[in-house]
């Protein structure tokens, strides 16, 4: 018999996905069986499947030890040596986080980079606060921003949040609020919708029926839908600040929109802007976010886009 208690960061977790995380080498239809046949009980009682566990239950196994240690061999144990914490927290409670990302920051890690990445300084500075408390479960990010995009970035911090936060963003309930600098002459509020696909050769999003881009084609795997709205703050005489709703949210979306109407980011290279400079990328900041619950939080603009602005003749009321 194995006796195991929730902790408050796994709290939230259905309890098939709870089992099948501790014991990673046994199949889910052998999990779904253990549970029907009344192996598991959660504090002394069986329950379904779906059940959501809570900090502090106790989930009792009844199989053999040395079957468990078969079962379980192999979790991954989280290492957080020689990481740094260094993170600019906007928000933070039990079950919540919210970091404002630099940028020049991955969000999360690629075959180049493995370490220095934002999830790892989270996961680095919840280690330091004695808040990874599980080998099940990690506090994950909910939205991705590219390396060279800043702003705010959500973590859920309990498997019940990460998933609440998850649907938020799946059902477009979340609103989402950018500001950039765009190239040319740009007034009043717009609409850009324009299906997307995804070049990963080259790593970059076409928008279909655009110059360059492929031709409508409604059968053609990995197409996917795409709004972008957006409202003039600053017009001058090159360039325009504006400000970015992401009613989806594809990979370089904003990015494909703006470069498809004939306004691309100012410095974004890839998608036809031009750097101004040393700026050869571009200057997007996620600032702002509205959960459903009514809560609203901002990230102040970084430096470098006020310094930008100032070059370019636009001011940030």
């Amino acid at each position: 018999m194995i006796t195991r208690k929730v902790t408050p960061s796994e709290s939230g977790k259905r309890l098939h996905r709870y089992l099948r995380t501790l014991m990673p080498n046994i199949p889910l239809g052998q999990i779904y069986k253990m549970i029907d046949q009344g192996k598991v009980r959660v504090n002394g009682k069986r329950k379904n499947q779906n059940y959501e566990l809570a900090g502090g239950d106790e989930i009792v196994l009844h199989v053999e030890e040395s079957a468990y240690k078969e079962a379980s061999a192999g979790q991954k144990k989280p290492k957080f040596v020689g990481v740094s914490a260094n993170i600019d927290v906007v928000f933070e409670d039990a079950e919540l986080l919210i970091v404002n990302k630099p940028a020049g920051t991955l969000t999360h890690p690629d075959q180049a980079h493995q370490k220095d990445t934002l999830i790892g300084r989270v996961h680095a500075y919840l280690y330091r606060k004695g808040e990874m408390d599980s080998a099940l479960f990690q506090p994950a990010t909910a939205n991705r921003l590219d390396r060279n995009t800043s702003g705010l970035v959500l973590v859920g911090k309990t498997a019940g949040m990460l998933h609440q936060l998850n649907q938020w963003i799946q059902k477009r309930e979340m609103e989402k609020y950018y500001v950039t600098l765009v190239e040319g002459r740009l007034t009043g509020e717009g609409t850009i919708e324009g299906s997307l696909v995804r070049d990963e050769k080259s790593n970059r999003t076409i928008v279909v029926g655009s110059r360059g881009g492929p031709a409508p084609d409604e059968g053609r795997p990995g197409e996917k839908e795409a709004t972008t709205r957006y409202k003039v703050l600053q017009t001058g005489k090159t360039h325009s600040l504006v400000e970015v709703e992401l009613i989806s949210g594809r990979t370089h979306q904003i990015r494909t929109h703006f470069q498809s109407i004939g306004h691309p980011l100012l410095g974004d290279i890839k998608y036809g802007g031009h750097a101004l400079g040393s700026i050869n990328h571009q200057l997007l900041h996620a600032w702002r976010m509205v959960l459903p619950d009514g809560r609203e939080f901002r990230a102040p603009m970084p430096p470098l886009l006020r310094q930008t602005l100032d070059k370019v003749g636009l001011a940030l009321n």
